[in-house]
């Protein structure tokens, strides 16, 4: 258990550093063929690595998991009009929108993550978050977000699971899956790769991460970003058959006036929480790893590493604000000079 709780560490930060040559480029010696391909979908680059004795399979099968993904990204992206997320935003306050079971199952699991969490999960953040534009780095003022902070409550999202429909009671809500929609994307796009007769893969998308299988005889190895040193690799790990998903300030920020205003933000404040600099969650369901690093990043590393303990088969990593490194009981023996130990 051991081997595969470190192995799943990693796999979600080293996309930023391990993945800075060509991808189709990489250099392969094992048997049968690695094919590596990557798409923009869902706002970020979503990457997959897939290895089997048939060429044609396996392109085959990639073609089926990035179609999985677009399906997901048209039903549950709040940046396109005609998605059923974005109909339930747009029917705030006025009626019920019957959605499809799927997306009513993945919402549903998310109220679970925020009971879990006590609100630092929370999909009705997107109420104060549409305040912010990291792109135009611009910043709310504090009387708009003091008026939009009421609606963050995730205990106000009307669920009917005889008819399968969500219903936001005041039209100042909204609600948004970025804290778990892409880790849900890569469960399922995995899923679609072992439909095809892939066992051996990686798919990725931003900061989370789903390994199945080696890579070849040995495990996939991947390193963690040091948040404190640009370049910098916490770790190198090897990583089978579990998630990982990292959220850290380093990611989207900007600087106003003189602050440094990152993109996760606190459900409770509206501002962009303080009290960790980069979370790495590892589990074995990426959907799980997406929504817990977010919660995790909020909570900080005290409550956060009670809530990681209380959980089976979930691990984690937490850099404070001052760069103390916080491991969970699983990972105790992580050597943070830039290798691991087993």
């Amino acid at each position: 258990m051991f081997y595969r709780q470190v192995s799943a560490l990693i796999i979600k930060t080293a996309v930023l550093l391990l993945f800075v040559v060509p991808l189709n480029a990489e250099e392969w010696d094992g048997e049968g063929h690695l094919l590596t391909e990557e798409r923009v979908l869902m706002g970020t680059q979503v990457i997959i690595k897939a290895i089997g004795p048939d060429q044609a399979q396996l392109k085959q099968a990639m073609e089926a998991a990035y179609a999985e993904v677009k399906r997901l990204e048209r039903l549950m992206s709040h940046y396109m009009p005609e998605s059923q997320l974005s109909q339930i935003n747009f029917q705030a306050g006025k009626s019920p929108v019957i959605v499809d079971n799927e997306l009513y199952r993945l919402i549903k699991r998310s109220l679970h993550f925020s009971e879990l969490t006590d609100g630092a999960f929370d999909i009705s953040f997107a109420s104060v978050g549409k305040l912010w534009n990291f792109r135009r780095e611009m910043v709310p003022t504090e009387t708009a977000i003091q008026n939009q902070l009421p609606f963050v409550n995730y205990k106000n999202i009307q669920l009917d699971e005889q008819n399968s429909s969500v219903f936001l009671p005041d039209s100042r809500m909204e609600i948004g899956l970025g804290g778990i929609g892409k880790g849900y994307a890569m469960d399922r796009a995995m899923t679609v790769l072992q439909n095809h007769g892939i066992q051996n893969a990686m798919v990725m998308a931003g900061g989370d991460t789903l390994i199945r299988g080696k890579k070849g005889s040995a495990p996939w190895r991947v390193g963690l970003r040091d948040p404190n040193r640009e370049g910098g690799i916490l770790a190198v790990l090897p990583l089978a058959d579990q998630a990982i998903s990292t959220s850290g300030d380093y990611e989207r920020f900007f600087f106003k006036n003189g602050i440094r205003y990152h993109h996760i933000l606190n459900t409770k404040t509206g501002f962009p929480a303080k009290k960790s600099r980069s979370v790495s969650i590892l589990a074995s369901d990426a959907t799980t790893s997406d929504a817990l690093s977010t919660s995790v990043f909020v909570l900080g590393p005290e409550k956060g590493l009670i809530l990681i303990e209380k959980l089976e088969e979930v691990e984690g990593i937490i850099i404070g604000p001052e760069g103390r490194m916080s491991l969970s009981s699983g990972l105790s023996t992580l050597n943070t000079e830039g290798e691991n130990i087993k």
